[in-house]
């Protein structure tokens, strides 16, 4: 069986590589500002959620989606808000992986999981009715 060589931001051509770089910066500013926690926030949750969408990342998804849309002549500010969307709902798939009722990582992007770092979320009530 051969192996395929696989195309990373690192081994991309140098325009690439700054597209992505680019990008990459974008998403992790808006990621940052629609995700601040404020400071009257209730609990852990939107402090769980900034810690989840704003970890390292490639960024790759939300970089498609922008090329795509410029390639069809959209502005760039039009396409972002669709591809923080695309990047919030790929990290939440990662969170909800790495749960401890499915693969139960301790570790996501060299970085604790949230349910290591949050703990999960745990409702006594619940729990004692079962």
């Amino acid at each position: 069986m051969s192996q395929q060589a696989t195309l990373t931001p690192a081994s991309a051509p140098p325009k690439l590589q700054g597209f992505l770089e680019e990008i990459r910066q974008l998403i992790n500013a808006e990621l940052d500002r629609r995700l601040a926690p404020p400071a009257d926030a209730p609990g852990p949750l939107i402090a769980a959620m900034h810690y989840a969408a704003t970890g390292p990342g490639k960024r790759l998804r939300p970089a498609v989606l922008i090329a795509a849309a410029e390639a069809c002549g959209a502005p760039r500010e039009l396409a972002l808000p669709a591809a923080v969307a695309l990047e919030m709902l790929h990290t939440y798939t990662l969170v909800h992986d790495d749960l401890p009722a499915l693969d139960d990582d301790d570790e996501r992007r060299g970085r604790p999981t949230v349910h290591i770092a949050f703990s999960e979320a745990r409702n006594s009530a619940i729990r004692s009715r079962s």
